[in-house]
């Protein structure tokens, strides 16, 4: 843990928050400036700094997991599944530096500021798909790069 992060502190009790998830590797909790009427943050308890980190296939596992529990609190707080926003800012947009997924519901009453700050595939926002496709083509770089080094 990041002895200045603020999620780290969340982690760690030292901070409060509005948990709504937590388990052995993931905590969820209340986004402090929400901009709908369910803004959570999936965060992992372990300290990575930004989907930049995000680079092997366990990361996918753990990628998959936030998402499907950020999923699941929306649903058990009354969000709509089918009018949500997943996704992360991307460097240098991210304002905590501790890898956070952005569970957004309803994301139909965006207003335009917020239409734009959490645009899929625009520089500053990327969804858990666009995210997954990274690691995917990283991986493949670096398992190509391995056997060459051997060659």
């Amino acid at each position: 843990m990041s002895s200045k992060c603020i999620f780290c502190d969340i982690v760690s009790k030292k901070s409060p928050a509005d948990i709504k998830l937590e388990n052995e590797e993931i905590i969820i909790f209340t986004d402090i400036k929400p901009v709908a009427k369910h803004h959570y943050l999936a965060i992992p308890k372990e300290h990575i700094e930004n989907v930049n980190s995000l680079n092997t296939t366990e990361h996918v596992g753990l990628l998959d997991r936030l998402v499907s529990e950020g999923k699941r609190v929306i649903e058990e707080q009354g969000g709509d599944l089918n009018d949500m926003r997943l996704g992360f800012h991307l460097p240098p947009f991210n304002t905590v530096g501790h890898l956070h997924l952005h569970c957004i519901s309803p994301a139909s009453k965006f207003g335009l500021l917020h239409k734009g700050m959490f645009l899929p595939g625009s520089w500053w926002f990327a969804t858990d798909e666009q995210i997954r496709e990274k690691i995917s083509k990283a991986g493949v770089a670096n398992q190509s790069s391995k056997i060459n080094n051997k060659l």
